[in-house]
């Protein structure tokens, strides 16, 4: 079964959320999230990207989301999943893991 390759969109800051102040950064969240989700889904295609919310981008939908992170003072990192938001904050794998099997991604648990 041919499947699409999700887009896996991580947006954070360098500085943490004064919200978020004990837990892990956006980039270590990044780092955490695409190995998790790689172990999980292993041999399955992932597209996973990174955006700082501070930086300038070119790309109208990236432009787009985080001007409504920033808008509507949603805590960082966000975790967005096809234009879709599943975690801000303190990720849970769970609401992540539910959304990749909700576009045909297939669990394989094991070493």
């Amino acid at each position: 079964m041919a499947q699409k390759t999700v887009e896996i969109a991580i947006y954070g800051a360098e500085q943490i959320c004064a919200s978020c102040v004990n837990l892990p950064s956006s980039k270590d969240t990044y780092e955490w999230l695409e190995a998790a989700v790689k172990r999980k889904f292993p041999k399955q295609p992932f597209l996973f990207t990174y955006t700082d919310l501070y930086e300038q981008t070119d790309n109208e939908e990236k432009k787009q989301m985080i001007k409504r992170i920033l808008e509507e003072d949603l805590f960082y990192p966000v975790v967005v999943i096809e234009g879709k938001i599943v975690g801000e904050g303190n990720i849970r794998l769970k609401n992540v893991f539910s959304e990749l099997i909700n576009y045909g991604y297939r669990e394989e648990n094991g070493e």
